[in-house]
């Protein structure tokens, strides 16, 4: 296998596994919210604001893995 075909995959692998998790994560974050929510409604504007940073943090996880692909790539 060429060398730049190895780090294409490797790219892709990376990018694919690096954003499998935080995938997962928002997921579980906004189901729970929306759980919350369902039982205080009270609480919405406080629950929705922490979920908002949440999803933020999660997402700041796949763009590092997004980031670590191209360095594989490209480097």
């Amino acid at each position: 296998m060429e060398l730049e075909a190895t780090k294409a995959l490797a790219m892709a692998i990376a990018a694919s596994v690096g954003v499998f998790g935080p995938s997962l994560g928002i997921g579980m974050l906004v189901s729970r919210a929306l759980e919350a929510i369902g039982r205080n409604p009270d609480a919405s504007g406080k629950i929705t604001t922490t979920m908002f940073i949440g999803v933020a943090f999660v997402e700041a996880l796949a763009i590092f893995a997004l980031v670590v692909g191209f360095i594989i790539k490209f480097a």
